[in-house]
């Protein structure tokens, strides 16, 4: 990070880092959109959570507010790297310093931190006082596509950009880790907006695997506002009892569908077309 600073200067890498979000977003959210909205869409049909997807113009909201989303996220990683260079932060060069295994450590420590500063911090931003100045540009987005996932009004956007520079403060912590955990943010970020559902029907039914969030849950926080505040996990809803009270009803009744060609055509027909 700071070597790729020094040949860049601190403008440079600012610049960079808007082009490396802006990357990140037209890789993850793009391929989401290209293949799951428009490849696939017939075939995934029955799988869209709310059983219709959004207008164009709320796309275009989406894409707006994330793209001045990332000259935020930019300065903070600027930010960060500032920090750094003053000797603020734990942040180390050398992955030999700590080993491997406190480096996959680290990345596991960070999604953890990360999703409960998510919870409090989104559950805050709920607050009538807040809720119009910060989240309502997010919540525009009431039936959300791929490219909602940083769709942000400045003032959350600064929050959000948040959680890498406190990481640096708290533990020791590489850029192997960081753009790892990044990435994974991103993945999770994207397939939360997606509106298909495509999280396996046994999936409500694993006491393992219901322990993280599916996209029908986040979903339907941009549905009804009020409930579903995790992002990765549902540790802090079911603790603080904000799950929907219909959501695992929700997950089963979307999981559980089958193509309407599925529905229409009897099985013994499917069978001799598919002898024929």
């Amino acid at each position: 990070m700071s070597e790729l600073a020094a040949k860049l200067g601190y403008d440079g890498y600012y610049f960079f880092m808007v082009g490396n979000l802006w990357f990140r977003y037209l890789l993850l959210s793009g391929g989401a959109y290209l293949f799951i909205w428009i490849i696939f869409r017939s075939k995934l049909a029955h799988k869209i959570i709310q059983n219709k997807l959004p207008e164009k113009e709320k796309i275009f909201h989406e894409i707006k507010y994330s793209a001045s989303t990332f000259f935020i996220f930019a300065g903070s990683a600027s930010l960060l790297l500032w920090m750094k260079e003053m000797g603020w932060t734990k942040v180390y060069d050398h992955v030999s310093d700590y080993g491997v295994p406190y480096l996959l450590f680290s990345i596991v420590a960070m999604i953890l931190l990360h999703d409960a500063y998510f919870y409090w911090t989104h559950r805050l931003m709920h607050h009538p006082l807040l809720f119009k100045r910060m989240h309502l540009t997010h919540h525009k987005s009431t039936n959300p596509s791929p490219w909602a996932a940083f769709s942000f009004h400045p003032l959350e956007a600064i929050v959000e950009s948040g959680i890498v520079p406190l990481v640096a403060l708290l533990f020791p912590v590489h850029g192997i880790a960081i753009f790892a955990f990044l990435l994974y943010s991103t993945f999770l970020n994207v397939l939360g907006h997606l509106s298909f559902e495509l999280f396996p029907k046994g999936f409500a039914d694993n006491k393992i695997l219901r322990l993280h969030n599916s996209t029908t849950h986040h979903n339907m926080h941009h549905k009804y506002f009020n409930c579903n505040y995790g992002l990765y996990f549902n540790f802090w809803d079911r603790l603080m009892g904000t799950n929907h009270e219909k959501y695992w009803d929700t997950f089963r009744e979307v999981s559980n569908r089958v193509p309407e060609r599925e529905i229409s055509v009897p099985r013994s027909a499917q069978k001799a077309e598919a002898s024929g």
